[in-house]
């Protein structure tokens, strides 16, 4: 499934200010990954985000953001690999959380798709699209960069803010090992 059809005005909005770049607007759909979109937009208020980096471009695949030194409690993977019925595709514009080999280690990494990759279908929770800002990733994805694909330059997310709409999210539900 694309995202376009998903798109709505009442899904909560987030704004990222890249610096220097620009803007990249993204609709988060609780409707496919619940528990993903609460996790992002606890992070986002709580300013986790503001003053990162997109540390792993690789053009024509995704830009990937979210690294940072606060721990974050691991959230069980939205999925199909992981049991859970998530049927968004990783196309161009997608926002995805990213993980380890553990299906449950999403914390607060995620990646944002360049162009296409089917082959992450049913193994990473999708969990939003973006409306505005292609440009912006365009010119992220294709960023010189060294041999483990992070910018020369830092490509800092100078602000993040998320438009709610008028609506409340619980906290995100931490993964326990049972």
């Amino acid at each position: 499934m694309s995202y376009q059809h998903l798109l709505h005005p009442e899904n909560p909005e987030v704004t990222l200010q890249v610096k220097g770049i620009g803007q990249i607007v993204l609709e988060l759909f609780e409707s496919v990954a619940p528990n993903s979109v609460h996790n992002f937009i606890h992070l986002v208020q709580q300013g986790y985000y503001t003053g990162l980096v997109f540390h792993r471009i690789i053009t024509g695949f995704m830009i990937q953001g979210g690294w940072g030194e606060k721990p974050s409690c691991p959230i069980k993977g939205e999925f199909r690999i992981n049991g859970f019925d998530n049927p968004l595709k990783h196309v161009r514009g997608v926002i995805s959380m990213a993980r380890t080999s553990d299906p449950n280690s999403q914390t607060t990494q995620f990646f944002i798709m360049h162009q296409n990759a089917p082959h992450l279908d049913g193994s990473y929770a999708g969990f939003g699209g973006v409306t505005k800002g292609f440009d912006v990733i365009d010119l992220i994805a294709t960023r010189p960069r060294d041999g483990r694909d992070r910018p020369l330059e830092d490509v800092i997310i100078e602000s993040v803010t998320v438009d709610l709409k008028g609506k409340t999210y619980p906290a995100p539900v931490c993964y326990t090992k049972q």
